[in-house]
């Protein structure tokens, strides 16, 4: 079994240094005498077993109940050196079969129906309320944030990410009615309506999310523009004016991608603009790593940017931009991780240390996947129109600051009358 895994191990690791200490204290290393360099110690067979036979889901497993620790190095470190050598094109026949495998059941651990959904959303988002406000800004925005400069603080890069978007949803006038799909605690929500004077239905499948939005929008006493729904995208009733969707749509399962596009086509008027704000991979279609597939995120997955084109096109929509931000969530999770770290002792008395294992784990091979494996976010405007939007992107040019820019008129082709 030793044996094997030295095999593997040296397919593995092209370049940098592992140090690997084996459950009997025997110690070897892998790869050429460069940097970068880290190590990790293996406690028990049962670990080493599953490390052979399905690596990224073993690994998690081992990491969490501290059979398996990083070696003179931090778990950054040895993530990094790991998932630097996968992009090199390192080999593990494991890790292999398990992804063809997993490629095979897209079809049944894709398909999300409501009741699923349901499960799935509460699994992450109905965790105490206090752990996210632990690590998030104070707005608790869980989505990518947007880096303008690179040295702005969390809480300045989570309010230009939303003015970023508010200017691709065109708020040109008061009072246009606006959908938040996947609504969260309501901060975007809630700003639209308190900053750009729309009228916001959010809706959600978490009851702590529901919960928290609703105080919100009472305390800032905008009850009577912003309301919050328990409601999936695929009951909701009526045409809203925009669309906006950040964060959930890694949430829809492949199988309903054609049906997510479906309802925003129906509930869009017809000048309508949608903006969707979510994970994707440059690199083509994928599997969701295991280990995080059981405890962090039910059912999710980041889709190939390929695979989201191809369900637009069958929409009756039209894409009338896509734009791509590559390191913006690398950074976004620095800083949570950072705060996590800061805030360990009250997180861990909220639930344990394994859960901040857990937890600590997710976030580090989060950031990771962003600077290393090809992990993006993108931004995709849609509109029922082809002259719903301005030709070009210079609209955009007055968001620059850090506060919303002001309500005028559109700089574009005249809007069709609303249905």
């Amino acid at each position: 079994m030793r044996g094997l895994l030295d095999r593997i191990l040296r397919n593995l690791i092209l370049t940098g240094r592992l140090t690997v200490r084996f459950p009997d204290g025997r110690l070897a290393s892998y790869g050429p005498d460069s940097a970068p360099v880290a190590g990790v110690s293996i406690a028990t067979w049962r670990t080493v077993r599953g490390l052979l036979a399905n690596p990224s889901f073993a690994f998690g497993q081992a990491y969490v109940a501290r059979e398996l620790e990083p070696l003179d190095c931090s778990l950054q470190e040895l993530l990094d050196l790991l998932f630097l050598n996968v992009k090199a094109g390192g080999r593990h026949p494991g890790l292999a079969l398990r992804r063809a495998l997993a490629r095979g059941l897209r079809g049944f651990t894709q398909h999300i129906p409501l009741n699923r959904a349901r499960d799935n959303s509460r699994h992450h988002y109905d965790l105490n309320g206090r752990l996210y406000s632990l690590f998030l800004d104070r707005d608790k925005q869980y989505s990518c944030a947007y880096f303008a400069r690179g040295d702005e603080t969390l809480e300045q890069a989570q309010a230009a990410k939303k003015r970023h978007i508010a200017a691709k949803l065109l708020l040109d006038r008061p009072g246009l009615e606006v959908l938040d799909i996947g609504c969260g605690w309501g901060g975007m929500a809630i700003t639209l309506a308190r900053d750009y004077h729309a009228r916001v239905t959010g809706i959600t499948l978490s009851t702590e999310q529901l919960q928290e939005a609703r105080a919100r929008a009472a305390a800032e006493g905008l009850s009577n523009r912003v309301h919050f729904e328990m409601l999936d995208y695929r009951t909701v009733l009526g045409r809203f004016d925009r669309i906006v969707s950040i964060g959930m749509f890694e949430h829809v399962g492949l199988s309903h991608y054609h049906e997510f596009f479906a309802a925003i086509r129906r509930l869009l008027r017809r000048d309508g603009i949608a903006l969707i704000h979510a994970i994707g991979r440059s690199e083509g279609p994928g599997v969701t790593n295991p280990w995080l597939a059981r405890h962090v995120f039910p059912g999710g997955y980041a889709p190939a940017l390929s695979e989201v084109f191809a369900a637009v096109e069958q929409s009756e929509l039209v894409a009338t931009d896509c734009e791509i931000l590559r390191l913006h969530y690398a950074e976004t999770i620095r800083h949570w991780r950072r705060r996590f770290a800061a805030n360990r002792d009250a997180i861990a008395a909220l639930y344990d240390e394994r859960f901040c294992r857990m937890f600590d784990l997710y976030l580090t091979g989060a950031e990771l996947t962003f600077r290393r494996l090809g992990h993006v976010v993108w931004q995709m405007q849609l509109a029922a129109r082809q002259d719903a939007v301005p030709l070009t992107r210079e609209y955009l040019a007055a968001d620059t600051g850090l506060v919303p820019a002001r309500l005028g008129p559109r700089q574009g082709p005249p809007s069709l009358s609303r249905d």
